[in-house]
């Protein structure tokens, strides 16, 4: 039987998912070197190559990427030993740390902490605050236990990455930002359709930038990105300024004079608040009480 290194499978997992041997030592804290060496003691103890080189790099080979799917179900099942036995140990206490985009901190994990003193006082929470595009990748260096993160559309089981299991908290919809003396700003039924000629402003990569491109050409049109910004302060003037429109997720709509926010009944985009834990994981039951508190979180007024 071929010898099996947990904490070697680790490198090579890790590999896959930064692309690099330096990117791979920068993750793990290690010298490139060392990561070099302990793949190749692994390829040895498996009796398969595991790198080949592609230019001035390295990638995995067939025979890498077919250890790898087996190694998923070996650290999901050891995910769900940590958690059966920090519920034998501990029960419903320990310290769950999650990580969370700018505006889930103050509408869902804020809350949920505050509920969380009554319902369940042993379980501490170490927030930290994180852009929703770095949540996965935190995740999988096991630097937090649950990750909040966005996305278009519902996780599928289809689509899943097997190293996660995510669920989708609320589906938050998307209003439209307009300057105030846009002619829809006082429609009486404003379409997303109807800005398809509009300059607009969101992120330039990221899941934000997925969810305004993807609720736009749900409505038969590719947005004209006239300006690229990712907080709301910087988006929202921009529209207060006549410089573009915006969808602005309810969840973080803030007040603003000379912006108006128009609801998009017909079309009624949104966007999906994610939580995710690694895969095994969620049977842990302190972090089976965080996730819990969560979704008992959600605002009753969004949606």
């Amino acid at each position: 039987m071929s010898e099996w290194d947990i904490k070697k499978l680790q490198i090579l997992r890790t590999l896959s998912e930064r692309g690099t041997v330096t990117a791979t030592a920068g993750a793990l804290q290690m010298t490139p070197s060392a990561v070099s060496q302990q793949l190749s003691n692994l390829a040895k103890q498996l009796g398969v190559p595991l790198l080949e080189a592609h230019g001035r790099r390295v990638r995995l080979t067939d025979a890498a990427h077919l250890v790898l799917r087996h190694a998923e179900a070996v650290f999901a099942q050891l995910e769900r030993a940590d958690a059966e036995l920090a519920a034998y140990v501990h029960g419903e206490a320990g310290e769950v740390r999650v990580g969370a985009f700018s505006t889930a901190v103050p509408a869902l994990v804020v809350p949920a902490v505050r509920a969380l003193r009554e319902a369940a006082p042993g379980i501490s929470v170490r927030v930290r605050e994180t852009e929703a595009a770095e949540a996965y990748e935190l995740l999988a260096a096991g630097e937090v236990d649950i990750a909040l993160s966005l996305a278009a559309q519902a996780p599928a089981a289809a689509d899943a990455d097997t190293r996660f299991t995510r669920e989708s908290l609320l589906a938050d919809p998307l209003d439209v930002a307009l300057p105030g003396e846009h002619p829809l700003a006082s429609a009486a039924a404003p379409r997303l359709a109807d800005l398809a000629g509009e300059p607009w402003i969101f992120g330039g990569s990221g899941p934000w930038s997925e969810i305004t491109r993807a609720a736009c050409e749900g409505a038969g049109f590719t947005p004209e990105q006239a300006h690229s910004a990712s907080g709301w302060t910087a988006i929202l003037a921009m529209v207060e300024a006549g410089m573009g429109v915006a969808l602005v997720p309810r969840m973080a709509a803030v007040r603003r004079d000379g912006v108006v926010m128009r609801e998009l009944v017909a079309d009624r985009p949104c966007r999906h608040v994610v939580a995710a834990v690694r895969c095994g994981a969620a049977g842990g039951a302190a972090v089976s009480r965080v996730l819990t508190s969560l979704r008992e979180a959600v605002p009753t007024r969004v949606g």
